[in-house]
């Protein structure tokens, strides 16, 4: 692929360091985010800021995105302004979590218009993003697929093509983050349980570590964040959209989730509680608030 130049649309928590690692990889970008405070760094690390979708799709003919929720995909593809009306996109590559109906819905209706379409969502966190070090799950052109490798590559380094078909790739991402958001929840249970029943929590953290209950949370999400107190991840009510994402998919394929259903349960309460903003890693305060214990590591004594 030689044009270096792409459009970049969402540049919020997992986007905007994708963009700057774009820009530093050599990339030119013309960029767009509805906020001001998201725009400004890429901007300033050299990001050309334009005023719609359809604007950047008529003058650059890979466009990328990285938006919140389904709705704003679909209406930041195809709505009024958007990149279908664009006049030079033939390549459309979504780095977001949007499940795979939008996917196969805005990958149809771009076909119409001769733009070849990957759905490509990212796992990593704001780490991952910031680092260049993202896990990406494409679907789409095979012949597609190898033509954005070297900016895949800036994005991440482990991409996995996982089928022709659009929504592969997000069918894979919803499962993946149901997954995590069950190790969290089940993290948070057990290690409240331990701590209410004078356990150690770092102790309980080493044993489950080198045992079978080990998982992503136990590993690396509490100690980096739950017991430092230092809670930042990805906000609630997108973890809450991307389990109900993978709980409609799997009603659509008739597969039952009954623990899937417990965890989005779970989710829809917190969001009803006001935590709707909160970190997805700082729900184990509400079970904590439950059984009136706090789970922490050395780190957090005398820290409150």
């Amino acid at each position: 692929m030689t044009d270096k130049t792409l459009g970049f649309i969402g540049l919020g928590m997992m986007g905007g360091p994708m963009a700057r690692n774009l820009l530093a990889a050599g990339y030119r970008l013309l960029v767009l985010d509805t906020r001001p405070e998201a725009l400004a760094p890429v901007v300033e690390a050299g990001g050309e800021a334009m005023a719609s979708p359809a604007e950047i799709a008529s003058a650059a003919e890979t466009v990328l995105v990285s938006l919140p929720t389904p709705p704003v995909v679909e209406t930041v593809a195809l709505g009024a302004g958007g990149l279908i009306e664009g006049t030079a996109i033939k390549t459309y590559v979504d780095l977001s979590t949007t499940g795979p109906v939008i996917a196969r819905k805005v990958a149809a209706a771009l076909a119409d218009k001769g733009v070849q379409c990957l759905d490509a969502p990212v796992s990593g966190g704001e780490r991952g993003a910031s680092a260049g070090t993202l896990s990406l799950m494409v679907s789409g052109s095979k012949d597609t697929y190898a033509a954005v490798q070297p900016i895949l590559e800036v994005i991440g380094k482990k991409s996995f093509y996982v089928g022709p078909d659009a929504g592969m790739g997000q069918t894979v991402k919803v499962a993946n983050n149901y997954l995590s958001a069950t190790s969290n929840l089940s993290t948070a249970e057990a290690l409240v349980m331990g701590t209410k029943s004078g356990l150690d929590p770092q102790t309980m953290l080493d044993v489950i570590n080198v045992s079978s209950g080990r998982n992503n949370a136990t590993e690396d999400k509490y100690p980096t964040f739950v017991m430092p107190r230092d809670f930042r991840s990805m906000r609630t009510e997108l973890i809450l959209k991307d389990v109900t994402l993978f709980t409609d998919e799997a009603e659509e394929q008739g597969v039952p989730t009954w623990v899937a259903s417990a965890v989005r349960q779970f989710l829809a309460h917190a969001v009803g509680q006001g935590r709707g903003d909160d970190p997805s890693i700082s729900l184990i305060k509400m079970i904590e608030e439950w059984a009136g214990v706090e789970v922490k590591g050395k780190q957090a004594e005398g820290s409150k």
